[in-house]
């Protein structure tokens, strides 16, 4: 076995075991009697304040979505299939959604700094939905807010020079105070997760 398929096989194996923890930090934390769209009591220690650049060119805070829950996904532009695919069905949940799509704030997050780009990232998120807000920054600014989110992303050395990122494949979904509520896992049933997102909109209805 070469190293560099040691190396992703450790690297894939570090994201089950992340995957696994925040299972099963998910199940512990839901009530009994909720049902599959359930979310769990908010977590502090999942979330936080960021600062990061949006695909014009603004800087965007933890601030900028208040008041609105957040459906957050982070990834990169050169990412070969995870991340075309949950960007694909997250459009296809806010055209479910139907009005109350606008209920919601989105986000993608590069994990990728270094090549996403504000310019690259708009044209990317945008081919799929404008209301979707691209984000990026510094290393030292996404390296922030990936480390507060608790969000796994690893370089990976290809054999041709370049590389790709290993990353959490989850969709983050954020209370309007940004407060962590759940996630919807990558390849979950459509049903399953539009529960989920109409539970985050009605919970934020009954607590305004």
């Amino acid at each position: 076995m070469s190293g560099l398929k040691l190396f992703r096989y450790v690297a894939w194996a570090a994201v089950a075991v992340l995957a696994c923890v925040a299972g099963a930090l998910v199940y512990f934390q839901t009530t009994a009697n909720e049902n599959s769209g359930a979310l769990i009591k908010p977590l502090a220690a999942i979330g936080g304040p960021f600062e990061l650049v949006s695909g014009t060119g603004e800087t965007v805070t933890d601030k900028t979505f208040a008041g609105k829950p957040t459906v957050m996904f982070f990834g990169f532009t050169y990412c070969p299939d995870v991340c075309p695919t949950t960007l694909s069905e997250l459009q296809g949940w806010m055209a479910e959604l139907g009005p109350d799509a606008e209920k919601l704030n989105y986000a993608f997050v590069s994990v990728d700094p270094e090549r996403d780009t504000p310019d690259v990232m708009r044209d990317y998120v945008w081919a799929f939905d404008k209301r979707i807000t691209p984000l990026t920054g510094s290393k030292e600014q996404v390296d922030a807010m990936l480390k507060a989110y608790r969000v796994y992303a690893k370089r990976v050395p290809l054999d041709d020079g370049d590389y790709t990122m290993d990353h959490s494949a989850a969709v983050y979904l954020m209370n309007e105070n940004n407060e962590f509520v759940g996630t919807i896992a990558y390849g979950e049933a459509e049903e399953t997760a539009l529960a989920k997102l109409k539970r985050l909109i009605k919970n934020t209805a009954a607590s305004s």
